[in-house]
């Protein structure tokens, strides 16, 4: 089932409001991509990698919260994997909320070659944080990529198409 393509964003005119609107545009994309997927074909492998849907969302919401917020993040492998506990709407919750807490840093932040801060725990000793620049760019990358994989497994899955 096809559905109506989304634009890419029209943003404002400053490198920051530039790099965050692709940003939210990719992460309200692949979230869409994993919303509602049926069960259990959103945790199934349709590709030899292993990788799922709802483990690709998974592994962002730990992305969003390593490069944002500073937590460590020990095995990434595992992070694309959801537990079997978690049900569809958890998974997206979570993303979501990780995506919230981000943005709330981020909206303090006036300089793209200063370091993302560290709120409260974050703070990472021997781990210098990214500048803000370069998270922003990293997490396009990163969203961008696995939202093209999204695209693919969510069609395999049940024929969706479009962003």
């Amino acid at each position: 089932m096809a559905t109506r393509d989304t634009p890419p964003p029209r943003t404002g005119t400053s490198e920051a409001e530039t790099l965050r609107g692709f940003l939210d545009y990719l992460r309200t994309s692949v979230a869409a991509k994993v919303d509602g997927a049926p069960e259990p074909e959103v945790r199934t492998a349709a590709v030899r990698s292993g990788t799922n849907l709802l483990g690709l969302l998974n592994h962002l919401t730990y992305v969003e919260r390593a490069i944002f917020l500073g937590e460590h993040v020990a095995d990434w492998q595992a992070t694309f994997s959801a537990a079997t506990t978690d049900s569809v709407a958890e998974v997206v919750a979570r993303y979501r909320t990780a995506v919230e807490s981000a943005n709330a840093v981020l909206d303090g932040c006036t300089d793209l070659a200063a370091p993302v801060p560290r709120p409260g725990s974050g703070s990472r000793p021997g781990k210098p944080a990214p500048s803000v620049r370069w998270a922003l760019a990293h997490m396009i990358e990163e969203t961008g990529r696995h939202a093209g994989h999204a695209d693919i497994l969510r069609e395999l899955i049940d024929g969706s198409t479009g962003r």
